[in-house]
């Protein structure tokens, strides 16, 4: 396989359907919560684009607070599509991007539902993934393993959190690092 490396030129955080009616279901959630904030504050500082979506916000509810509160003014783009590829909003948002940003962080819920099909989506257009594997679940530990494992076997990189922060960043000198730091311990 092809390595891919992530740089703050290349990559996008995608943070997938972190509401209030699943992510309390899903195994370790807390996990989920922890370092999906910490790819959000990462982003922040970095000048990454974050992207946000809801699944059916009507249904399952808004993006759980304590994630909200980290995302100020990005504003989540709903869908009813499960893999965010097939939604023409989320389509629409990705060719406003530049073109050298053909790589993606994805985080979220579920791992073997709307992760994994975003996964493929962006694999079949042949943009690069990177998995947060400890900032995405599902309700079962069983399908959220499923879920990885599918994805590695189509191409995508499973990784974590902390493996991407720092391979993005790639020294300890730089005032980056320092501000992420107070968040890394």
């Amino acid at each position: 396989m092809k390595a891919h490396t992530l740089s703050k030129e290349n990559t996008v955080v995608l943070i997938i359907d972190l509401q209030e009616k699943l992510l309390p279901k899903v195994f370790q959630p807390g996990r989920v919560t922890d370092n999906t904030i910490l790819l959000i504050r990462f982003a922040r500082i970095t000048g990454l684009p974050l992207i946000v979506t809801t699944q059916y916000a009507k249904g399952i509810g808004p993006i759980v607070e304590d994630i909200h509160k980290e995302l100020a003014e990005v504003c989540p783009l709903d869908k009813v599509e499960f893999g965010c590829f097939n939604n023409q909003a989320f389509k629409k948002c990705i060719e406003e991007l530049d073109r050298s940003r053909n790589t993606f962080i994805l985080s979220g819920i579920e791992s073997h539902i709307c992760i994994f099909q975003t996964a493929l989506g962006a694999l079949e257009l042949g943009y690069n993934v990177h998995v947060a594997s400890d900032a995405v679940s599902s309700r079962t530990e069983w399908n959220w393993k499923v879920g990885l494992d599918r994805m590695r076997r189509a191409g995508a990189i499973i990784s974590s959190t902390e493996m991407m922060i720092f391979e993005i960043l790639k020294r300890s000198d730089s005032a980056e690092f320092k501000a992420i730091l107070p968040s890394l311990r």
